[in-house]
């Protein structure tokens, strides 16, 4: 049975005056993802989806390099719109993530809503899967915040912070295609072992 990944990107390249969707992988990130191209999974892929922001992109395209196929962007699996407060410092995100996923149906001082970004998101797997081959392992890279809202929605639970990947990005959980049942919690891409059905 194939296999669906949703795959965060690993730890990027923090830059206060270069918008968040513009950031890169960091050194770190980048080595993490060139670990996780060694895997035995990412040789299985046949298809990789990524959001147009660049780390995500970068993440993709290093993921892709292990099987030699072209990534696809999706511009409407981007991470929930934040542009409203623009960059914060960790401790200030920590507390604003904290709120945006404890009232999901409110806006964080003009963030996206969590609810909003779940249909997105959902919206958008749902209309790629429509038409994939569900013998072929795939892959959506892409980001915490909208890949946890993912995960609730796939797991049939509600929205909530403690269902989010842990710190440092570089995560994935793995679902089946054939009924969507997520089949492993949040596990760092270089270290996970594949499917198991």
């Amino acid at each position: 049975m194939a296999f669906g990944l949703y795959i965060t990107h690993p730890q990027v390249r923090i830059d206060p005056d270069v918008p968040v969707p513009r950031w890169g992988l960091s050194d770190l990130g980048a080595a993490r993802a060139r670990e996780a191209a060694q895997s035995a999974w990412a040789r299985k892929l046949g298809r990789i989806i990524s959001s147009d922001e660049v780390k995500a992109i970068e993440t993709a395209e290093i993921l892709g390099s292990a099987t030699g196929i072209s990534i696809e962007i999706a511009g409407d699996t981007h991470e929930n719109d934040r542009s409203a407060t623009g960059f914060l410092p960790p401790p200030q995100f920590e507390d604003a993530a904290n709120w945006f996923f404890a009232h999901p149906e409110d806006s964080f001082q003009g963030w996206e809503r969590a609810v909003d970004a779940q249909k997105r998101i959902v919206t958008a797997v749902t209309r790629i899967l429509a038409d994939h081959d569900h013998r072929v392992p795939i892959a959506f890279v892409g980001h915490g915040g909208v890949g946890t809202l993912l995960k609730c929605h796939l797991s049939r639970k509600p929205i909530a912070r403690d269902r989010d990947q842990p710190g440092g990005g570089g995560n994935l959980f793995c679902f089946a295609l054939a009924d969507r049942t997520v089949s492993c919690d949040w596990t760092p891409i270089e270290k996970w072992e594949g499917f198991q059905a």
